[in-house]
């Protein structure tokens, strides 16, 4: 999650060497590692990148620990400035074997903070908190939707990534100041049968990483012929393009969303949340509200799995990779 707060090189510096090596100035030395090998005692930035977001991690947290780092964080917001909160974290306390971290970012009209928690996959316990805490349960580890509504004062972005992700909809319509905006993950995980979804949350691995995400839900293997994946990143591209254009031009669009997609982090995640949403709703035969993801407000209908340009790309794609057997495009409507 941190990675996609960042922006991508766009290689100008590698292209900087390169030209000095074939001008005869500097002989490359980098061998099989790449020109990258030549500046490894210097900063390499790009000057055509705007600044990434200021992020920090927090290492096992406990909730008067991300309190206190949301509060001071939001002291330090600008007034146009967005909130984001990212948390991926399970129902159940004492999860010994998952590593649990969190972080956060600020800028301007850019991601404020965000708080990331590797999480298993469980379905049990209660389901009115995550869990937060590196060891022990109770009130002191247990973050509830009450904890955030005093940070809705500020412009917010919420990502929970939890079988207890329904939880935090009592947010909605409950802020102090600002309407906040709220990606929620499925409560159960969705997989091939005998397919294991690894360590952490499939919501995130979608948010983060969506044509691995789509690979792994369809039990593709590794081994994928290297054009055939190129093909499918292509499609994938295509498909967020297309995705972009329909929402930023959706009558109806509900003005907390207008007021995100300005920037190109969020923007990012909403549309990979669009993808996910629509991928696993053609996984299941039939339509099951725990295994799809919820935002809050509604996204308009124009980019709901229902609709024909949210569909089809997605069928190109599971056609490409050979798996559109595994996903129900026929009878969904």
């Amino acid at each position: 999650m941190l990675q996609s707060l960042e922006w991508e090189p766009t290689g100008s510096y590698q292209i900087a060497v390169k030209e000095l090596t074939e001008n005869g100035t500097m002989s490359d030395q980098s061998g099989p590692s790449g020109l990258i090998d030549i500046h490894l005692s210097t900063e390499i930035s790009d000057g055509n990148l705007p600044s990434n977001p200021q992020r920090a991690i927090i290492y096992h947290p406990t909730v008067s620990h991300l309190m206190a780092v949301l509060a001071t964080i939001c002291e330090e917001l600008s007034q146009d400035s967005i909130l984001l909160i990212y948390i991926s974290a399970s129902g159940l306390a004492d999860q010994n074997a998952y590593h649990k971290y969190a972080s956060s970012s600020s800028s301007r009209s850019r991601p404020a903070s965000a708080f990331s928690i590797d999480k298993p996959n469980s379905h049990t316990g209660s389901d009115d908190h995550v869990w937060l805490g590196p060891r022990g349960n109770g009130g002191p580890n247990n973050l509830y939707p009450e904890d955030l509504i005093p940070f809705t004062r500020y412009p917010l972005f919420l990502v929970i990534d939890s079988e207890n992700s329904h939880a935090f909809k009592a947010i909605h319509n409950a802020e102090k100041g600002e309407p906040a905006a709220l990606l929620l993950s499925p409560r159960i995980a969705s997989a091939m049968p005998g397919v294991e979804s690894g360590n952490g949350g499939q919501f995130t691995y979608f948010l983060t990483a969506p044509m691995q995400a789509f690979c792994q839900l369809a039990g593709i293997t590794p081994d994928i012929d290297s054009d055939t994946y190129a093909n499918a990143e292509n499609i994938l591209f295509s498909a967020l393009e297309q995705y972009e254009e329909i929402l930023s031009t959706s009558v109806g669009l509900n003005i907390v969303w207008g007021q995100i997609l300005p920037d190109p982090f969020l923007r990012r995640l909403i549309l990979r949340f669009i993808f996910c949403r629509a991928v696993l709703f053609y996984f299941h035969p039939e339509e099951h509200g725990e295994h799809l993801p919820t935002c809050l407000p509604s996204l308009p209908e124009s980019v709901s799995p229902n609709a024909k340009a949210i569909k089809t790309p997605i069928l190109l794609l599971a056609e490409n990779l050979v798996v559109s057997n595994r996903f129900h495009f026929g009878n969904r409507t």
